[in-house]
């Protein structure tokens, strides 16, 4: 039997993955060991900070800021996890907010800083509602995933171990919130804190319509040492991983599989607003002014000290899906 490359894979256990974890999908040439039972912050940490498995994926906006400061990493263009985040601001009911522009001058929690969807969030505020990331007073409650120096201008608190940006956003320490998770109050429909956007879900596909953009929120790294030993793998990873993802959407076309009244409704509209495949990979046109975007907020906030060009951020891997293919609903 002719030997196979091992290596480890870190990802979220998501259905566009279901195949190759589960052997239905092989890359060809490489033995995967996949890893999916940590959360996002602590296998980016592990594999940013400390370089534990050969493949994972990984924070977009740590990758890139690590990429500016010539740490040794490569991605390939898999985007795993996606999400729209004008749900995910959320502020303190006493506070007054009520509009974009009444976050200028508050104090405004993160998870921490470089995490891509505050990331995506700071940018979308600057960009389309006029309030500048340096306008307000941030508290983030974790270390980065990447030694980071916050630029000059930029008010940065790191809080105590001790302390919860939750908690203080329901104790009206700090007025508002961006995090990438759904936060315990809104779920247990606490009423000292409530949504910037109440209707962000319209907002989203108003953003979608007027940018195009669907963000992307991670990258799948790859350590560059695997990529000198074997040029090859970058590219047959790429293509197993569409194959999963062809494989998955194909599955999930069978309303029967999930347990939800309307979900092939949800499955028509989402088919009719962001159209044919919105979770592809590679540098196509779409995820191109999508990456270029969120590489241009990362500059414009001092994450990064030039505007890095994806063909840098990116191996290359060639084509996914064949022109013209398309997922039958």
């Amino acid at each position: 039997m002719t030997k196979k490359v091992e290596l480890t894979l870190a990802c979220g256990d998501y259905e566009i993955v279901r195949a190759l974890r589960e052997g239905q999908v092989k890359p060809d040439g490489i033995e995967l060991t996949i890893l999916t039972e940590m959360d996002s912050t602590t296998r980016h940490w592990r594999f940013l900070r400390n370089g534990e498995f050969d493949v994972a994926e990984v924070s977009l906006s740590s990758y890139v800021t690590a990429r500016g400061r010539d740490l040794p990493f490569n991605a390939i263009p898999v985007f795993l996890h996606r999400r729209f985040r004008h749900g995910f601001i959320f502020v303190n009911s006493k506070s007054g907010i009520r509009e974009p522009k009444d976050l200028i001058g508050r104090r405004v929690g993160v998870k921490n800083y470089l995490v891509t969807a505050t990331l995506w969030l700071r940018g979308i505020l600057e960009s389309e509602y006029g309030v500048p990331h340096q306008s307000i007073e941030w508290f983030a409650e974790l270390d980065e995933d990447v030694d980071f120096t916050p630029p000059e201008g930029l008010k940065l608190t790191r809080l105590p171990d001790e302390k919860s940006v939750e908690t203080m956003l329901l104790d009206g320490e700090i007025d508002a919130l961006l995090h990438p998770d759904l936060i315990d109050a809104i779920v247990e429909k606490d009423p000292r804190v409530g949504r910037l956007f109440p209707d962000y879900k319209q907002d989203e596909v108003a953003y979608y319509k007027r940018t195009g953009i669907f963000p992307i929120m991670h990258v799948m790294g790859i350590r560059p040492e695997i990529v000198e030993r074997y040029p090859w793998v970058p590219i047959n990873l790429f293509q197993a991983f569409n194959e999963a993802k062809r494989l998955a959407m194909q599955r999930m076309e069978n309303p029967r599989v999930v347990p939800l009244a309307w979900y092939r409704e949800a499955w028509e509209e989402q088919l009719d607003i962001l159209g044919d495949d919105p979770w592809a990979y590679g540098l196509g046109e779409r995820n191109r002014h999508n990456l270029e975007t969120v590489v241009g907020y990362a500059h414009q906030q001092g994450l990064i000290d030039r505007v890095i060009p994806l063909e840098e951020l990116f191996l290359d891997v060639g084509q996914g899906r064949k022109r013209g293919e398309k997922y039958r609903v």
